[in-house]
């Protein structure tokens, strides 16, 4: 399964961001997804998740009313909306697919992962 994210970028604090992850529908649309991130010199950390048919999600508290995560399984990918970026923000952005159609934070349960795409906000 490949999953290629895009849509990273520089920006100023307190801008936004749309970040897309594009996934194969007939494989992927049944199962949750998510996003996670790796900032430098940290480890990767949980994101954003959303269940298969994306009535459920879950956040990371750090960007819980910030960052909203959607997909849309007709055309084969997640997006996340980043506004109000922070500094803090800036790291490789990974879209991941959940074993399950469950919406999870756990990196153990996702199997298959796409390229980071780089997140830069400059304070």
């Amino acid at each position: 399964v490949q999953l290629q994210a895009s849509g990273g970028g520089l920006v100023q604090a307190g801008g936004s961001l749309r970040l897309s992850c594009v996934f194969p529908r007939r494989i992927s649309s049944n199962n949750g997804m998510g996003w996670f991130r790796r900032a430098p010199g940290k480890e990767r950390e949980f994101v954003a998740a959303i269940s298969w048919n994306g009535s459920i999600t879950s956040y990371a508290d750090s960007v819980k009313g910030r960052f909203t995560i959607s997909r849309d399984n007709s055309k084969g990918t997640m997006y996340l909306q980043m506004n109000s970026l922070k500094p803090e923000d800036t790291a490789d952005y990974y879209c991941a697919q959940n074993r399950w159609a469950v919406a999870g934070s756990d990196s153990l349960r996702y199997s298959y992962w796409g390229r980071g795409t780089l997140v830069t906000v400059s304070s």
